[in-house]
């Protein structure tokens, strides 16, 4: 069963979801005596017994990266495809606007540019992104790298960048709108990983003016694939070169930035 499009919680109002999360949830938590666990298919009602059952089966799963799920007793993309296959959750692994699938190809042949030397926010090529997006070299570059992208993307195709040239992340954010782009804000993509595609820019405030972006990849439920600089295996916001990595959509806490047509 294809996920809805919403959260599914306590209060659910769709029977036919109901029904369908009590089914699974039975053939899933198959337990025995004290631990017996049996929903009434038939009642519409999600309500405490269904929320803790939900939560049963939340502590006893992982998600598709080995992950342990978030134990809250709501069904967002994560949990229903742990429940119904990865297959019933939205996914995308290209875009169909020109520009933006360009400055994915763009942004993946940069895929192991390092900061030269290490911890510095210098190199040859990094000095080269904080260059076209108008600051000096030696400063955090993750913003930086998503402009070049788009401004060598839009050069390919003979067309111009739309891009707000910053090396800010929030500066990006807040000015993107004015730039003709379409935000999508967090709540909107945890509830509807469909919103989400890739070539968007995705978003994170850490406080105190500080954030980290890159590019979305491929999108699989309530996971991104991305491609980012200043970052490493460790997803942080000041890393040494550019990574293709794995985050949760409900990480990801500012949003995403769309300027495809």
């Amino acid at each position: 069963m294809r996920y809805p499009g919403h959260v599914i919680k306590t209060g659910e109002s769709d029977a036919r979801l109901v029904k369908a999360l009590k089914t699974a949830l039975n053939r899933a938590l198959a337990l025995r005596g004290v631990l017996a666990v049996r929903l009434d298919p038939d009642n519409p009602r999600f309500g405490p017994q269904m929320k803790q059952a939900v939560q049963l089966f939340q502590a006893r799963s992982v998600d598709r990266t080995g992950q342990p799920l978030k134990i809250d007793g709501e069904v967002g993309a994560i949990t229903w495809a742990a429940l119904f296959g990865d297959e019933q959750v939205p996914h995308s692994t290209a875009s169909g606007d020109a520009l933006l699938a360009q400055v994915l190809a763009v942004a993946a042949s940069q895929l192991g540019v390092l900061e030269q030397p290490r911890n510095s926010n210098r190199g040859p090529q990094v000095d080269a992104y904080l260059r076209r997006a108008g600051v000096r070299p030696g400063l955090a570059w993750c913003c930086a790298f998503t402009y070049w992208c788009f401004d060598e993307a839009a050069a390919q195709l003979g067309r111009a960048n739309p891009m707000l040239r910053t090396a800010g992340c929030l500066a990006h954010w807040n000015g993107a709108p004015g730039q003709g782009a379409r935000r999508v804000l967090r709540a909107q993509a945890v509830a509807d990983p469909a919103r989400v595609r890739p070539g968007q820019v995705f978003i994170m405030d850490f406080g105190g003016g500080l954030g980290h972006t890159g590019f979305v990849e491929s999108v699989l439920g309530g996971h991104v694939c991305t491609i980012e600089g200043n970052t490493d295996a460790s997803q942080t916001r000041e890393g040494g070169g550019v990574y293709r990595l794995t985050r949760k959509l409900v990480d990801i806490n500012k949003g995403f930035i769309d300027y495809g047509d």
